[in-house]
């Protein structure tokens, strides 16, 4: 082992993520999840957010689950190699995208001795790398040694999100999540995040390169928290059809096509369906939807993109009708009509009688299997787009009115002076409760399950419409194109 190396395992931290009941029917034994972080300076480590991904703080931890109500003390704790001391680590910032989380240590002790890593820069391929973590629940540091094999734009699989992703062939496993990728100069060049196991393969790993981690921090620096990876917001269509160029009045091998444009992005308001966008910030797009890339390579346009920051004004040369013109965007995150992961990590709800109402996501989708969810509501989330910030999935109507969000909800059950209260489902079920008899339903109801609140935190909040009263929003079909296709499939659609 390089005498470099042995100096840097000094500064790889375990984690030890603990999930521990305390109150509730289904108290449980302390659950104990493992990961790796690294010091990075500043008093400051990096990990994975999946590391870390049901923390927060304790007196906020109230989950709610399927049968029970129980609260849960979820807590992050870390120790530094060759030391059995551990220390209460706080999560200041996590990037569910991009799987990477920033974490502080208060305690002194905790830093005595302690250097960052130095990060380097992306590397290339066939460039050695060294991956180091604890693997598999093992008590000692393991080092695996490896290759680059692939630089290019890769799926997150905890985020669901596309950005840049170096392929090694360095065995990564369970415990090594987190743990930095070196290269020979001893520089960190990413952070080990995930694996791709088929019978058909074997040792092809990912790390998160120091571009999307430096991406993060900055952010961080920025806004104070983190805002996410900004998003053009339309559904792209490779252009390598030469009729297809001819018929929009492309005069050469450029450009991808505007199929979809969501309504929530800030491109509704400047790009339409059927415009080839032919540049972004100068840089030409080709007609495969690459870019130039270093001196010799190509990436997916979607890198471009995510190098942005929310915010940000983009501006994009595009062909309408055979016009080159050129527009400007404001940059934003994508909004998700289903979320792929749950803000603080506590899903809303509210508790009507016996009758539990919470927003659709994939982590309850997930939960309860696809095939129980209905082959409806799962066609809903997966074809169809938000219309405004803060709309949901609604399968039913309270009293005659459509639902926009489980907030409105909330406001329309509060204020409801009619003798009943009426669910209409959109399965044509109709559900009926006396509105007094109701109320006194749900106390004994939060009694019996000892549950103590009828409602998550976030709907005791004044409701405000997302739309405006008297703005009517136009009840939609389903799409005619998945908005979870994120990658160029058979047919050349892809998400950007």
């Amino acid at each position: 082992m390089p005498p470099f190396l042995m100096l840097l395992l000094r500064f790889i931290v375990l984690i030890q993520h603990l999930i521990i009941p305390s109150l509730g029917k289904s108290k449980g034994s302390i659950q104990v999840q493992e990961g790796i972080a690294f010091m990075i300076g500043d008093g400051k480590l990096l990990t994975n957010a999946h590391c870390v991904e049901h923390n927060t703080q304790v007196e906020e931890a109230n989950v709610l689950t399927a049968q029970y109500r129980c609260i849960y003390w979820l807590q992050v704790k870390v120790k530094r190699r060759g030391d059995d001391t551990k220390y209460v680590a706080k999560v200041l910032a996590k990037g569910m995208e991009c799987d990477i989380a920033l974490l502080s240590v208060e305690n002194e002790k905790f830093w005595k001795g302690a250097e960052p890593l130095q990060f380097g820069h992306l590397p290339r391929l066939q460039d050695s790398v060294t991956v180091v973590g604890y693997p598999l629940g093992g008590d000692t540091i393991s080092v695996t040694k490896g290759v680059v094999s692939r630089i290019e734009v890769t799926s997150y699989a905890h985020g669901s999100a596309e950005l840049l992703g170096i392929q090694i062939d360095a065995a990564i496993n369970p415990g090594n999540s987190g743990g930095p990728a070196f290269n020979d100069q001893g520089e960190c060049i990413g952070v080990a995040f995930q694996v791709y196991r088929s019978d058909d393969v074997e040792n092809i790993g990912y790390v998160i390169p120091t571009t999307v981690v430096s991406h993060f921090l900055d952010d961080y620096e920025r806004n104070g928290k983190y805002t996410g990876f900004p998003s053009l917001g339309i559904l792209l269509q490779k252009l390598e059809n030469p009729a297809l160029r001819a018929c929009l009045k492309v005069p050469s091998n450029e450009g991808v096509l505007v199929r979809r444009v969501e309504p929530t992005s800030g491109a509704s308001n400047v790009l339409k369906e059927g415009d080839v966008v032919v540049s972004f910030d100068g840089v030409d797009v080709g007609s495969e939807g690459t870019v130039p890339f270093r001196s010799t390579e190509r990436i997916a346009f979607r890198y471009l993109i995510s190098q942005k920051f929310t915010g940000d004004i983009a501006e994009l040369g595009i062909i309408r009708a055979g016009t080159f013109m050129k527009v400007q965007t404001a940059m934003n995150p994508r909004i998700h009509l289903v979320p792929y992961h749950i803000e603080g990590g506590q899903p809303s709800y509210l508790i009507v009688a016996g009758l539990v109402f919470t927003p659709l996501s994939e982590p309850l989708i997930d939960e309860e299997r696809e095939d129980s969810i209905g082959l409806k509501l799962l066609t809903k989330a997966r074809y169809s787009m938000a219309r405004f910030k803060g709309e949901q999935i609604v399968v039913l109507k309270f009293n005659g009115t459509r639902i926009k969000n489980i907030h409105h909800l909330a406001h329309l059950v509060d204020s409801c002076k009619e003798k009943y209260l009426v669910f209409e489902f959109e399965d044509n079920y109709l559900a009926v409760l006396e509105r007094e008899a109701s109320s006194a339903a749900s106390s004994c109801i939060l009694k019996d399950y000892g549950i103590p609140s009828e409602r998550s935190s976030d709907l005791l909040e004044p409701y405000v419409d997302p739309v405006g009263e008297n703005q009517v929003i136009e009840h939609h079909d389903l799409g005619d194109s998945p908005i979870t296709n994120s990658d160029f499939g058979f047919d050349g659609l892809q998400w950007a």
